[in-house]
């Protein structure tokens, strides 16, 4: 069995990639025209729009739909797992930035009242997704699969 062949002719696994990375292309594009700042580091970022994680699972789910068949039960792993990343992305890890947000805020009213000897980290500030972001994303992601397994 040679891997390296199997693996860059998997055809599932480079549309993911490719929707993934579009997003976040497109994340640094949107940042240019929007806010008129160039930050090639935004590449690298999780959070904004739209989602790369939901685009990659689309993408994914929707290679796998098309060539596998939507009521087959590979399509439904992949749907199920497209699913929960999605929903992580606007629940938990939103929540969770949110609460880093907050602690740094509190962090900084408590250094500024202790003085001394209180110099915790702040915690990095890892923003999930919006719905809307989300929805951006799969709809990205759907688009690139169709395109890897239809017209590519």
């Amino acid at each position: 069995m040679n891997v390296l062949p199997e693996l860059l002719g998997n055809r599932w696994l480079w549309a993911a990639v490719l929707a993934s990375t579009s997003a976040q292309v497109l994340k640094v594009l949107l940042l240019l025209l929007i806010e008129g700042r160039w930050r090639p580091g935004a590449f690298m970022e999780t959070g904004g729009m739209p989602s790369s994680h939901s685009a990659m699972v689309s993408a994914l789910a929707t290679g796998v739909g098309l060539t596998q068949g939507f009521g087959s039960p590979l399509f439904a792993v992949s749907a199920v797992f497209a699913l929960i990343v999605m929903y992580d992305a606007t629940g938990v890890r939103h929540s969770s930035g949110q609460q880093a947000r907050l602690l740094n805020e509190l962090v900084d009213e408590l250094r500024a009242v202790v003085r001394e000897g209180f110099a915790p980290l702040p915690l990095r500030v890892l923003m999930g997704h919006t719905y809307l972001e989300v929805l951006m994303g799969t709809l990205m992601g759907i688009l690139v699969g169709w395109l890897a397994f239809r017209v590519l």
